[in-house]
């Protein structure tokens, strides 16, 4: 076998079966072009392109300098952290939380894998609207467990409805996921929406994990409600996740959390010391300072894509054969491109969204992610989280292939 080639009969079929996540594929391509000297635009990053705020950079500066920072600490979390992360969650949704109650993980997406290897016995189900995510269900089945697609749409404002979740639950569905604002279609769910499925749950004793990684960001009236504040029945059987990537630009530091039952984050901190042992403590630091400090700059952010989001929408009117609903949350734009599909573009007949966004990248330099990485073929998801002259370049050039 050649050097560096996997053999896949060497390694388990649960691996094997695992895809690349298509964002950080698409990211990568981006940045390939980039080196070889091609000017692209980007509107797939799902991070802000902020840098951390000031308060929180010099806070893991001072970190850096001392050395209580530089041995191991507990796994579950600096207790200081754990302990900022339940009085910014209980202030934020009203409840009682304690810093047992708060496991410290690797990002978000840890927190997503502990959060379905805690809960999935093999063949257990999960419910997982959609669109969705991409990495939802690849860690579904890393856990050993089923993602159950339940389709919404644009009717509903891409909100699962319990209607909708009749007809997917089986005597194997374990949980419920949801998430609210929602990556890639920006949705945000009413609390009288909220309150229907989260009595769903409970009627069906499903756990129910919920991603609220965009909860700084709504806009246009909407708010951020979290769904066992909204059904307290659902505190004993809800696992939330959230992390500093997004509200304070920190995704490189990778800090995250998952928040729950005392027993089943105990069951989670168990689980993270043979995975990885504590996270890294000078991330930890600037995480807290981020809590405690960096509120001001969050708010900032957000004003920022509100406006950008803005411009985004008047764009997108002009484009032919696209159809953009107006998000209320996170900061993505994820319109239809169904009308622009059968037609000739950039010299050749393009028929699917997932062709459709080669062609952008290829003959406009414009990097989107195909709505067939989230389950939504017919739609592709453009980020606004760029800089305002980028995102006016790229648009324009949009208009030119497109106009």
């Amino acid at each position: 076998m050649p050097s560096g080639e996997t053999d896949h009969q060497a390694i388990s079929r649960r691996a094997a079966a695992i895809s690349e996540s298509a964002t950080l594929a698409l990211d990568r391509r981006v940045k390939e072009l980039r080196a070889a000297g091609s000017d692209v635009i980007s509107f797939a990053a799902g991070e802000p392109d902020f840098a951390t705020p000031l308060v929180v950079v010099e806070a893991a500066a001072r970190a850096c300098r001392d050395p209580r920072w530089h041995h191991y600490t507990p796994a579950a979390g600096l207790p200081e952290l754990r302990q900022a992360v339940a009085s910014h969650t209980g202030r934020r949704d009203g409840l009682e939380l304690v810093p047992e109650q708060v496991l410290i993980t690797n990002g978000t997406k840890q927190a997503v894998a502990h959060a379905f290897t805690l809960l999935l016995d093999p063949g257990d189900e999960v419910l997982v609207p959609s669109p969705y995510w991409v990495s939802f269900p690849e860690a579904i089945a890393l856990a050993g467990g089923r993602a159950v697609p339940v389709p919404t749409s644009e009717a509903t404002g891409f909100r699962v409805t319990p209607e909708d979740l009749d007809r997917h639950l089986t005597p194997r569905t374990k949980a419920l996921l949801f998430v609210s604002p929602s990556n890639p279609t920006g949705s945000v769910y009413r609390r009288e929406q909220m309150l229907a499925v989260g009595r769903w749950a409970v009627d069906h004793g499903l756990w129910v994990v919920c991603d609220e990684i965009y909860d700084h960001f709504t806009y246009d009236g909407a708010e951020f409600n979290s769904l066992p504040a909204v059904v307290p029945e659902l505190q004993s059987r809800a696992l939330l996740l959230n992390g500093v990537a997004k509200a304070y630009s920190m995704t490189g530091w990778r800090v995250g959390w998952l928040v729950g039952p005392r027993a089943t984050v105990e069951a989670a901190a168990n689980l993270q010391s043979h995975v990885c042992g504590n996270i890294s403590n000078i991330s930890q630091v600037a995480a807290l300072a981020a809590l405690e400090e960096g509120a001001s700059a969050a708010a900032e952010m957000r004003t920022a894509f509100a406006r950008r989001r803005s411009a985004m929408l008047e764009y997108m009117d002009r484009v032919p054969g696209f159809e953009c609903p107006a998000p209320e949350g996170a900061f993505y734009l994820f319109p239809s491109v169904r009308g622009a599909l059968g037609r000739m573009i950039g010299g050749q007949i393009v028929e699917t969204s997932a062709q459709l966004a080669a062609v952008l990248l290829e003959q406009a330099r414009i990097a989107v992610v195909p709505g067939e990485a989230f389950n939504a073929p017919g739609y592709v998801r453009f980020s606004y989280a760029l800089a305002d002259q980028d995102l006016a370049e790229g648009m324009a050039r949009l208009l030119r292939l497109l106009g």
